[in-house]
């Protein structure tokens, strides 16, 4: 084809017999000159070059020499030739074949009869297979890249454990203690009743049970500096009489003085802009004065009752006494990281398709969005059970989180979030059309995921409208159901754990429906 003009249609081997040449591209050398035969020429060495060139005998049929209405040719030896065509009616150069030539008829078209189980077939079956071998082919000639794709949310499950939601440790805390003169006098801790300096048996009982570490000061502002400073959590003051004032508190009940009341008081000056920490150091404070003070009384023969809380706490219907922040992440975390992992995996593996040109040349040859979608399913279903395992088995084994339910509707309710990430990243793959803007969007979606689906703070905390959206959201309903599974241990009989179960399919389907009709629909 030169000009918009088809020149010759034919094998290759008859066209270098028919202009008797040695390659195609003199051939097509030929054919150019025979088509800018009759021609106004704008170039008169363009003339003098394709007058050298010899044409066979009988190379030339009436339809080979155009007149000037068909069109003009203009350029330099062939290199920038352009036509301007007035007609649109094709021109054939080759002459006609003879009869010894022409090519016998092509056999009829097989009519074949569909069946109705045809028009229900969504796959083919032979596709599928083909589609599924490519996929697990490209994974086993890249053991590298799928070793880390395995080992990226073991990797995040394993940092989640080791530094989200344990106790904090060797918290620095500055102590003012009126009762001994520091730094002359040490303060010594001195076991039973008779004990004179009881603030030092405090401080000792609250180094030794807590994480706490323990730094006297001369002087109030000594100390307060190292809070200002960033030094120290607190500052802790005690006053002179503090030992005799606690006692008299003791012993006299409701006769004991206004002054013995206010000098058997520690003063707490404390660092607040940390509230993790500040929430931590308040209950070790109470709770180590509060066992400190059992300890004294029964060391007098007093009934530690007398001095204790009116508030009673049981053992817990679910839980521990001393609930964990990791046991409260983790069922959200395991689900995000399955899920957000899913989505990058199947929206790079969709993209990398589509930019290399495998996609287009699977959808000419016959393959349908439908089957490249669901070939992509069940290989990065594969991978997706991988990681789930994995990750289920670091977290609830090695590190032995709270599981107190049943194992299947665990792994089945982690899978569930999987597939559905699967199907969030077909949609991310199939409406963006590079990595950039695939990227933009997985991460744009991420945080709002996260904050919203109560997956690091309860969803009765946020506002009553965003509570609203947040029912909503793909991961809010799994993140409660898994939690009622390995905290409460309920069954799939529970309604708030099988509207996890639910939600997910639900959201699954939309995903789907949507990166289909893209596929078939989105132009391009």
């Amino acid at each position: 084809m030169r000009g918009g003009y088809f020149l010759a249609e034919a094998s290759p081997e008859r066209l270098i017999n028919q202009f008797s040449a040695d390659s195609l591209e003199d051939v097509f050398l030929k054919l150019s000159v025979i088509q800018n035969m009759g021609k106004r020429r704008r170039s008169s060495i363009l003339q003098a070059v394709t007058e050298t060139i010899p044409i066979p005998a009988g190379a030339v049929n009436e339809a080979a020499v155009l007149d000037d209405e068909v069109g003009e040719i203009s350029g330099e030896f062939g290199d920038n030739v352009s036509v301007s065509s007035r007609t649109a009616r094709r021109v054939s150069i080759v002459p006609e074949p003879t009869a010894e030539e022409v090519p016998p008829e092509l056999p009829p078209e097989e009519k074949t009869t569909m069946q109705f189980t045809d028009y229900l077939k969504v796959v083919n079956f032979w596709h599928m297979r083909v589609l599924i071998w490519k996929n697990f082919l490209w994974m086993w000639r890249n053991i590298p890249i799928m070793a880390f794709i395995i080992g990226l949310p073991v990797g995040q499950t394993i940092l989640f454990c080791l530094s989200i939601g344990h106790d904090p440790k060797h918290v620095p805390v500055s102590i003012v203690n009126h009762e001994i003169n520091y730094p002359m006098e040490k303060c010594q801790f001195v076991p039973g009743c008779n004990a004179s300096r009881l603030s030092c048996n405090y401080f000792e009982y609250l180094s030794s049970n807590y994480s706490v570490d323990l730094t006297y000061y001369a002087s109030e502002e000594e100390a307060r500096s190292t809070v200002e400073r960033g030094k120290s959590w607190a500052m802790l003051v005690v006053p002179h009489n503090f030992s005799e004032s606690l006692r008299a508190r003791m012993d006299q009940g409701k006769d004991v003085e206004q002054w013995d009341l206010e000098t058997s008081k520690i003063d707490v000056y404390a660092d607040k802009s940390n509230e993790n920490i500040a929430t931590y150091l308040t209950r070790d404070f109470l709770f180590g004065f509060e066992n400190f003070t059992k300890n004294f009384l029964q060391s007098c023969d007093i009934n530690p009752k007398v001095f204790g809380r009116p508030v009673r706490f049981e053992n817990p219907i679910y839980g521990n006494e001393e609930p964990d922040f990791t046991d409260f992440a983790s069922p959200g975390l395991v689900l995000t990281i399955i899920f957000f992992m899913a989505v990058a995996l199947t929206s790079g593996s969709m993209l990398l398709e589509r930019n290399e040109g495998i996609l287009e040349r699977s959808l000419v040859n016959g393959i349908t969005g439908t089957e490249i979608l669901f070939s992509q399913v069940i290989t990065q279903f594969v991978v997706m059970f991988g990681q789930t395992t994995m990750v289920l088995l670091v977290a609830f084994v090695f590190f032995q989180l709270t599981q107190n339910g049943s194992w299947p509707l665990l792994f089945s309710l982690t899978i569930l979030s999987g597939v559905c990430g699967m199907c969030f990243g077909f949609v991310v793959a199939c409406t963006c059309d590079n990595e950039r803007s695939a990227t933009y969007l997985a991460l744009g979606s991420f945080l709002p995921i996260v904050m919203l689906c109560g997956i690091i703070w309860p969803i009765q905390a946020m506002s009553p409208y965003l509570m609203w959206i947040s029912d909503f959201l793909p991961l809010t309903q799994a993140t409660e159901s898994l939690r009622c599974i390995i905290a409460r241990g309920w069954g799939i009989q529970v309604p708030v754990v099988y509207y996890g179960f639910l939600s997910l399919l639900l959201w699954i389907a939309i995903f789907l429906t949507i990166s289909i009709l893209v596929l078939k629909f989105k132009k391009g």
